[in-house]
């Protein structure tokens, strides 16, 4: 198994723990991660680890897609790629939600789905370099010709010799955003799959893998989850749930909240309903306590070292999962992990 390095992306100030990252990349972990919301964006910070590292892979997980074009977004990465040694970068992307793609960067929600079928497009044509870009999608035109257009948009090709092979993972948890990610990704950052979810988000991949006539062999899976590694498990499950409650009970609108729908879907409608009650009413310490212990526990690796074990034993057979990203992992977890993958040189 593959273990990848997840950053803390909501900081005040920015904050890389080189040293950290050097020493995951000496025990043999495959990729370090990066993210954004609206404070430090994702693509910045993988030139600084690019700098001071060799091998490791460098991923966002995720850009959001409404922060810049599908163009801007393959070129950025692929400067990166290119300081970097080349071949090192993964291209994550994802939708966010409405709250922030119209109330922080101005753009319209539209159709989602449409308009991730049009990014990921485009962008495989700007790293092809197959001939100037054009597109014709519902959501994207390229050129532009649609209100306030000066009708002098012209097709172009990157400057910039890209690298076409460069891996594209979508970060998706709906039903139709899954099955597409497994018809036009090379992989999947997945919201809410684990061992107990399997049989709800399988079907979803596998459909989207065979409009594209691939199986779950040609593509990959990039699980992940906090470790702890701790004998007062209750402790480590509480520690878990004001971030869990946070985001299902406010982060989206009370019609259109993607975390709260992501409990609802691994079956917890009621928790789901309650946390988001009391989160609105201004309750969130009760919001948080409401979040069940065994929605945390799905998500994470908690507990004595046998306990985590064995539960990683799991996740190596869960289907199509190759890789396993730690969450604010300091040096014992990374140490016991590398160990645990087999992954350390």
């Amino acid at each position: 198994m593959k273990l990848g390095l997840a950053l803390e992306w909501a900081n005040p100030q920015v904050k890389i723990p080189i040293e950290r990252i050097q020493r995951a990349e000496a025990l043999g972990f495959d990729s370090v991660w990066t993210a954004e919301i609206y404070g430090q964006d994702a693509i910045t910070p993988l030139a600084w680890i690019a700098a001071q590292t060799r091998r490791i892979r460098l991923g966002t997980s995720v850009i959001q897609t409404a922060a810049r074009t599908p163009a801007a977004t393959a070129l950025a990465m692929s400067t990166v790629d290119q300081l970097a040694g080349g071949g090192r970068v993964i291209i994550g992307v994802g939708l966010s939600g409405p709250q922030i793609v119209e109330g922080w960067y101005g753009m319209p929600w539209g159709s989602p789905n449409k308009r991730l079928r049009d990014y990921v497009e485009i962008m495989r044509k700007v790293l092809r370099r197959e001939g100037p870009v054009t597109h014709d999608g519902p959501e994207i035109r390229l050129p532009y010709d649609g209100p306030g257009s000066s009708g002098l948009g012209k097709p172009l090709k990157s400057v910039l010799h890209t690298d076409p092979n460069t891996p594209i993972f979508i970060g998706t948890g709906a039903p139709a955003n899954v099955t597409l990610t497994g018809e036009i990704a090379d992989g999947w950052l997945p919201m809410g799959y684990n061992p107990e979810t399997k049989d709800t988000f399988l079907p979803w991949i596998e459909k989207g893998l065979a409009k594209s006539g691939r199986t779950i062999d040609d593509f990959q899976i990039q699980g992940g989850g906090t470790v702890t590694i701790t004998d007062d498990i209750k402790s480590a499950l509480d520690a878990q749930k004001p971030f869990i409650g946070y985001y299902v009970g406010g982060m989206g609108a009370k019609s259109k909240n993607f975390h709260k729908a992501m409990m609802i879907r691994r079956g917890f409608p009621e928790a789901a309903e309650r946390i988001q009650e009391l989160f609105m009413a201004g309750h969130r310490d009760e919001a948080f306590a409401a979040v069940p212990d065994e929605y945390v526990d799905q998500g994470a690796l908690l507990g004595p070292k046998e306990r985590i074990r064995e539960r990683f034993r799991e996740w190596q057979d869960l289907t199509g999962v190759d890789g396993y990203t730690l969450h604010n992992a300091g040096s014992e977890v990374m140490e016991f992990m590398a160990d645990l993958a087999g992954c350390r040189p």
